[in-house]
């Protein structure tokens, strides 16, 4: 299944959802809102959906953790670009490893992981902290061509003895798999400063001077000092052994371990306890701390250049690449369109459109773009209130003249519809509250205007 991100037609907000073609536009998609709510799923703060049913992840011990395997699966199953392996290597233990092939050098590979498996209940720092930050790497450059491989890993088993990255170490060295670096998160969420304070925001560096592993850790600093983060690098030589970068050290590959910073007494207190919650941590310095791996992926990844973004006017969608070969898509069946392949097309009813732009066997798709401008003229601020903005639970839609039944529909920012609802009077509610703070949109259409909706859920 495809994972989308959507723009609405209000060109306001065109730019600020398109992908992204350089780092920095990349470190700039990282959303909090997004880590912390996979943060509270993930750590059973919140339901889950897994396999279709609501389901509870707070213990994670390495033999009940087979539904949180599944949720890995499935959010990996959500992205484009994306070949996933559940790997069983014990008769309890599971890996999960989605590989990302590069269209340049499809073997030299880096990985990015953490382990999954817990000690105790909701285990929020240790390690749902380096998982949920693997899955935004991963959400985030998967909507990217890479020249490299990239392989986001995560194991189980790390509690009891590096089990499952033990078993995928070997294995690769047997294979001779050309694996360049292994960056290998846990234990990234706590800052012993007030949170969203200014303070020290150290993390460390765990390395030894195995393959290259030196030379990574100089160029994660020196991709630290080339963008903007609140953060301060605390290296440690010779670094923690017992973690899952131990059995590829063991093995003659490079890597290193990034976390909090426990060289200078400043990791979480609530450490293998049932208190290592979200409510511990210091959620802006995990936001920091995501944003430069993420970066730091980027740049060994390689973008390829591709420009995925559209143009809009009032009767046409343009894709902003030259030289290519084009498909658009309707999203809202994830269907290529008919003859529609040229850099230019003209959608004949109102819709959700996309572009997939292929280069040299490279495709990228762009957001899905909301086309509403046959026939409908825009509403004006004078015939439509939406309040209260932000939103908590109700969301109220105001008519101040009703001219005729209109059509609501609610916007994650994905592009999946959440809500619909007939407005059939002058003031019609949307109930949010169940749903996840955030940014939303919502499109109001009857049969001669449409209109569409910034919400913001707090």
């Amino acid at each position: 299944m495809k994972h989308f991100k959507t723009t609405f037609v209000a060109i306001l907000f065109a730019s600020l959802y398109s992908y992204s073609q350089n780092i920095q536009d990349l470190i700039d998609l990282v959303d909090l809102n997004r880590l912390t709510v996979t943060l509270e799923e993930f750590t059973g703060e919140q339901s889950a959906m897994v396999n279709g049913n609501s389901v509870s992840l707070v213990d994670r011990r390495w033999f009940t953790n087979d539904d949180a395997a599944d949720y890995l699966v499935e959010r990996l199953g959500m992205l484009d670009n994306i070949t996933i392996l559940d790997q069983a290597f014990n008769s309890s233990g599971r890996n999960i490893v989605a590989t990302q092939l590069g269209q340049t050098n499809p073997n030299d590979i880096y990985i990015i992981c953490a382990h999954y498996d817990g000690v105790d209940d909701y285990a929020a720092d240790d390690n749902g902290t380096g998982v949920v930050a693997v899955l935004e790497v991963a959400r985030i450059l998967s909507t990217q061509c890479l020249d490299n491989t990239i392989i986001y890993a995560f194991w189980d088993e790390e509690e009891i003895g590096l089990n499952g990255s033990e078993f995928y170490a070997d294995q690769a060295a047997a294979n001779g798999d050309n694996i360049l670096q292994v960056l290998n998160l846990d234990m990234m969420g706590y800052d012993g400063d007030a949170p969203g304070t200014t303070g020290d925001n150290d993390f460390d560096i765990d390395v030894r001077n195995i393959g290259n592993s030196i030379a990574m850790k100089d160029e994660i600093i020196n991709v630290l000092n080339s963008y903007t983060f609140d953060l301060n690098v605390v290296v440690v030589d010779p670094g923690y052994y017992f973690s899952d970068h131990g059995p590829f050290w063991d093995n003659g590959y490079t890597g290193l371990l990034l976390g909090e910073s426990w060289e200078t007494a400043d990791q979480s207190p609530f450490y293998h306890t049932a208190n290592d919650r979200v409510s511990t941590l210091d959620l802006q310095y995990f936001h920091e701390l995501t944003k430069l791996v993420t970066a730091y992926m980027a740049t060994k990844g390689s973008l390829v250049s591709v420009d995925n973004t559209i143009t809009q006017t009032a009767t046409t969608l343009s894709s902003n690449q030259s030289a290519a070969t084009y498909q658009w898509i309707n999203c809202e069946t994830d269907m290529p369109i008919s003859g529609a392949t040229s850099q230019t097309y003209m959608p004949v009813v109102n819709g959700i459109y996309a572009v997939e732009v292929t280069i040299s066997g490279c495709t990228e798709r762009s957001d899905c773009v909301q086309f509403d401008t046959l026939s409908l003229d825009a509403f004006s601020k004078n015939e439509i209130l939406v309040y209260p903005i932000p939103v908590k639970s109700e969301l109220n839609i105001e008519f101040i003249n009703l001219e005729s039944d209109a059509e609501l529909k609610l916007y994650d920012l994905s592009g999946k519809i959440l809500l619909t609802k007939e407005a059939k009077s002058s003031i019609t509610s949307l109930n949010m509250q169940e749903l996840p703070q955030g940014i939303y949109f919502l499109n109001i259409e009857n049969s001669n205007k449409s209109g569409t909706y910034k919400i913001v859920k707090e």
